[in-house]
């Protein structure tokens, strides 16, 4: 029975996407994410999901192409490898971005739209053309990155994880509109 009806959810989700990504915040609510990372979360996938088209329509098909220009974007805007990064937050197997502050979340996304972007303009050929554009993209988040440590005053690379998920999401002064 459980299963009949898990298939007839997915089978729904199929015919309505939107329900899927219901699905996927209902989730991260049941572990406790709060509702504005959980926002901030779910278009870091969609996100992640237009770069992984763009550099499949570009011929990359392998996983572990794939984990190579992301592990070059990410070095590019924070400095470190995937496998650092995932050390400095005391993760194994957890997914990196499930750990990721909401500035975190928002600068990897930003490398990723912005490679998005630049591949869909360069429509590149080879793998390490890809990678070039990868790194590029990865490029523009750092400075982001570095302009918003500046006016902070401190790294935004955090060592917080999802052990303590309300940390996760910087809460901000609606009534701070200093510039």
């Amino acid at each position: 029975m459980w299963l009949a009806q898990v298939g007839s959810e997915r089978l729904d989700e199929i015919a309505d996407p939107e329900k899927a990504i219901l699905r996927g915040a209902e989730f991260y609510r049941a572990k406790g994410y709060t509702e504005g990372w959980i926002n901030q979360r779910l278009q870091t996938i969609e996100m992640r999901k237009e770069l992984t088209d763009e550099w499949k329509a570009r011929g990359i098909e392998q996983e572990k192409d794939y984990a190579i220009l992301t592990n070059e974007m990410t070095k590019a805007w924070s400095g470190m490898t995937v496998k650092e990064y995932k050390e400095l937050k005391g993760l194994k197997k957890e997914n990196l971005r499930d750990n990721m502050t909401n500035i975190e979340l928002v600068l990897n996304m930003l490398a990723e739209v912005t490679t998005t972007a630049i591949s869909r303009q360069e429509q590149p050929e080879t793998f390490d053309e890809s990678k070039s554009i990868a790194k590029r993209g990865g490029k523009v988040a750092k400075r982001t990155r570095e302009d918003i440590e500046s006016q902070l005053g401190g790294t935004v690379i955090s060592p917080l994880n999802a052990s303590d998920k309300p940390a996760l999401e910087v809460k901000t002064d609606k009534g701070d509109t200093e510039e």
